[in-house]
């Protein structure tokens, strides 16, 4: 079969975990991109990708790029496409677009010239106009438009991969599959030891875990992909790929979950039965200070709360008894801690020997991993114990390669006019981007110091009016309201 080039789309921080699994899949040319993993293959393996891949949330077969300068330019260039050919009678088609630059400001607009095109296309070629459905279309597409360079693609997936279909009852704020999935390739578990999650919320980690640990694929639970639509369709291809169970394997270890929601564990019961790993996962109320030493080595990933729903307070004696509990529970043992708040990982009170900067949602978070045993690190390593893994070790040197840079260049930064060398931004885009963000993030702590100065500033106080009878000559005595006051305002608790 001819090869084509395919896109993966994924979350920030996953990339290198989706690359992983795209090589090992079979796939070609794979290079990494942001949020995103390109890759060449045949209509196998765009079927295997969206079956079997656990990190991607969609995958796109680009059919049109091109450069443009407006929409009008789009619209042109889109009427030539052969549309006819892909959009069948009586199928309708969807238009999901992504846009960035001075070009293209409004990605609404953008999508209704492209529809406009497809559409008068079909009238010029057959007289006949075919139909938009955004809820549920026979074919979607994805147009992504910067810098002038725009990419119209099909998208083969469909509803988002992460809706694995095992889902039949839900927590509030559950992870992502995908995340979950990601996090578990991350730490490098794959079913060797027993593996534990004392914040199992609706049981996803859980369930990603049992998937991974007896290589079943995460499509297997899906009702259909999109590509299903499409006029070349293979039914009997993606058969074959249901019913291949050559990766799947026996898992000698046991899966625990534990919540002291009642609720949450109800729900967490209910999506492990759908998937069909109750025989391997087992989950119980239970409150993290009673969690309890497991009988052998073992891995803990875990995903603890960090948004809003608990008092600041009780969030950090959460985090406290968490650190307490891996440290008289939990050793020897291995545990993954995502979450966005270093206040919060502070509070855990030990240091991590790895650290992956990720995306849940729009949080920024960190994964960090707690290498956990008794006596001194050098006895440890005697007995043949790592804190890091060589993968590991890999990233973490790239993290300070990346971090000497960034020093690098904030020195160079602070020195007026120096960093404005032609030779020295066209050679460093890594630090035009840096640069970018620097002076984001300084914009945004101006905007957010006006803010606090508004909010906090302190009352005017009223004028107050003193009798004046029978003295019309005497000076007004009124305080102006409107001249500054020589007081140093109070700190109103900030640091």
């Amino acid at each position: 079969m001819k090869e084509t080039t395919l896109i993966a789309k994924t979350f920030q921080g996953l990339e290198e975990v989706l690359a992983g699994e795209l090589i090992n899949l079979g796939a070609n040319n794979v290079q990494i991109g942001r949020r995103m993993v390109s890759f060449t293959g045949d209509k196998v393996m765009l079927y295997r990708a969206n079956f079997c891949l656990r990190t991607a949330v969609r995958i796109l077969k680009p059919i049109l790029t091109f450069q443009a300068g407006s929409p009008e330019d789009i619209y042109a260039e889109v009427l030539k496409h052969p549309w006819e050919e892909l959009i069948l009678q009586g199928k309708t088609f969807s238009i999901d677009t992504v846009t960035s630059g001075e070009e293209f400001p409004n990605s609404r607009f953008v999508t209704y010239r492209v529809k406009d095109a497809i559409v008068d296309r079909f009238k010029n070629q057959t007289g006949k106009r075919p139909s938009v459905s955004i809820a549920n279309p026979d074919i979607k597409l994805n147009l992504h438009a910067s810098d002038g360079i725009c990419t119209l693609s099909l998208d083969s997936s469909g509803e988002s991969l992460h809706l694995r279909g095992y889902r039949v009852a839900t927590v509030d704020a559950p992870i992502n599959e995908v995340l979950a999935a990601g996090l578990i390739l991350l730490s490098g578990w794959k079913g060797e030891t027993d593996f534990y999650d004392p914040f199992c919320g609706s049981g996803t980690l859980l369930v990603e875990a049992a998937l991974i640990a007896k290589g079943i694929a995460p499509g297997l639970f899906r009702q259909k992909f999109a590509f299903e639509n499409w006029p070349d369709f293979d039914a009997d291809l993606l058969s074959s790929i249901y019913e291949d169970d050559s990766q799947e394997r026996e898992f000698h270890h046991h899966i625990y979950g534990f919540d002291r929601d009642i609720a949450a564990v109800k729900v967490a019961q209910k999506n492990i039965e759908r998937a069909g790993v109750s025989s391997c996962v087992t989950v119980s109320e239970r409150d993290i200070r009673d969690f309890q030493q497991p009988a052998e080595p073992a891995t803990m990933i875990t995903n603890p709360p960090y948004g809003e729903r608990l008092a600041p307070q009780g969030l950090q004696d959460l985090y406290a008894t968490l650190g307490e509990r891996l440290k008289n529970a939990f050793s020897p043992g291995t545990a993954w801690v995502i979450s966005s708040r270093e206040e919060l990982f502070r509070k855990i009170g030990m240091r991590h020997s790895v650290r992956y900067q990720l995306l849940n949602g729009k949080l920024d978070c960190d994964f960090r991993k707690y290498q956990i045993f008794s006596g001194k690190l050098k006895d440890f390593r005697a007995e043949g114990g790592e804190m890091k893994t060589s993968e590991e070790r890999r990233h973490m040197a790239d993290r300070r390669s990346f971090k000497a840079k960034r020093d690098d260049f904030k020195k160079r930064f602070d020195e007026p006019g120096d960093y404005a060398d032609a030779d020295f931004i066209e050679e460093n885009p890594d630090f035009i981007a840096l640069r970018n963000r620097h002076a984001d993030f300084n914009k945004f702590q101006r905007g957010k110091a006006k803010r606090e100065a508004y909010e906090t500033r302190p009352e005017p106080r009223k004028p107050q009016h003193k009798a004046n009878f029978g003295n019309h000559n005497h000076k007004n005595e009124h305080p102006n309201p409107f001249k500054k006051r020589n007081h140093k305002p109070s700190d109103h608790g900030r640091k």
